[in-house]
This record gives C-alpha cells, structure tokens and sequence, in this order.
C-alpha cells in the first residue's frame, strides 16, 4: 500500500473550551498507483484530513504511514517538522484549489521551485515537460498573470508533479475552473499520475468529477466526526 491510515485523530479547542473534533479515522488505505476520489462537503474534514496526510498539521493520535520506496516504511506522524517537510518535498505532491503560483515568476521557474526543497538539482527538461505535457509549452515564459484561471491551474499541476511523487493529493482542484477547464485539468492530472506511478486521493464534491474515478469514498462514512457522531468531547 501507498498509504495507510489508522486510528487517526484531530481535535481543536472551540471557544467555549470545548474539545471539538475534526478528523476521527479508523482506517483508510490507498494502494500503489490507485487512484481515489473522496467526497467531502464545507466542513466535513477533508482538508484537514489532507493537511495530516501531507504533514502540514501533525495529528493528536494516530498514524499515518507511506512505503515511500519498495524498501522505505515512514510514519509521518512521528517526524520531526523539519523530516516532515523534506518528506512532502520528495513524496508528495499537492494541488490546491487555487493555483498559488508566484506572480514574479513565470510558469517554468515556478515548477522548477517545486523542486528547489528536496535538496535535489533542478531539471529543466523534466520541468518543461511537464509543462507541455499539460498544452503549455508554449507558454514557458509566461508569468501568472498572462494565464487565464484554466492555464494557471495547469502549471499548478505541473509543478505538483515536478518531483515525481508517489503520492498526489489534490484539494478541490477543479472547484474554481468551468466545465470544460474542469475536465481538462481533471484528465490531466489522473494521466500525468499514471506516466509518474503516483496514487492519486482528490477530493471533491462534485458528481461529474468522483463519478469518473474506479473508486470513491464517502468522507462522512470514513470520518467519523464528520458523520453524525457527537461534534464535542467532554473536556
């Protein structure tokens, strides 16, 4: 398995000092180039629960364990921050709903800074690559705000890839885009995750989206604090 989750647990304190809960997972794997797509309405979990998997929070109880390599088995949830960060680096690869580009920087430079925090060598021809690979070859010198939403997106997707991750999470990637961009970006993510071996868990709440992935997830039957369980532990 690519990933396997178990017994996961996030909780914050609300205001009144209640503890409410966020994420309460049993169990969730994702196998080796599988493809996953998880349903998950506003305030249901899901990217708190993808912020866990990709280390950004750190969860109060519960693993969250990659076999990164055939021979490499890592519980995120026992690195340190700084272990963390280089492992996202290397493994991860993460495509939000907005692009988050650099606006200073055209559309090659900001791949090639997806690989600026791994310790490895920027590759030029792996990054522009990609880039063609997503109909922007083009476009290599363009800077963010001479792309329209769709094209911003695409290059998003690229720099995601930029490190050949075995893991791609994708938060809503479409959310922002119309029909026809939608799907384009969609096609473009699942094909580039099948030429890198990637598995692949994007979430959204779109039907014409989910309906097009072999597999589909119902967060709010996985996260138990997300389906109809009491919201608030006693202190």
């Amino acid at each position: 398995m690519a990933l396997t989750l178990s017994q996961l647990r996030k909780q914050y304190i609300g205001p009144d000092g209640s503890v409410v809960r966020v994420v309460d997972l049993e169990h969730f794997s994702l196998g080796d180039g599988e493809q996953v797509a998880l349903v998950g309405s506003s305030g249901s979990g899901k990217t708190t629960l993808l912020h866990l998997i990709a280390g950004i929070l750190m969860p109060d109880a519960g693993k969250i364990v990659f076999n990164a390599t055939s021979a490499d088995r890592v519980d995120l949830a026992r690195l340190s921050e700084a272990r963390r960060d280089i492992f996202r680096g290397r493994y991860i690869g993460y495509i939000f709903q907005t692009h988050h580009l650099l606006s200073g920087f055209t559309a090659l430079e900001n791949v090639l800074l997806g690989m600026s925090f791994t310790g490895r060598k920027h590759d030029p021809a792996w990054a522009t690559h990609l880039l063609k690979e997503v109909g922007l070859g083009d476009r290599l010198h363009y800077k963010p705000q001479k792309l329209s939403v769709g094209q911003q997106q695409r290059v998003a997707v690229a720099r995601a890839l930029a490190n050949r991750p075995t893991l791609v999470l994708a938060d809503e990637p479409t959310g922002a885009l119309d029909a026809g961009n939608a799907q384009q970006v969609l096609e473009l993510i699942r094909r580039l995750c099948e030429e890198v071996k990637a598995s692949l868990l994007l979430v959204s709440h779109d039907p014409a989206i989910t309906a097009q992935f072999p597999r589909v997830v119902t967060l709010a039957e996985l996260n138990r604090a997300s389906a109809g369980a009491p919201q608030v532990w006693p202190t």
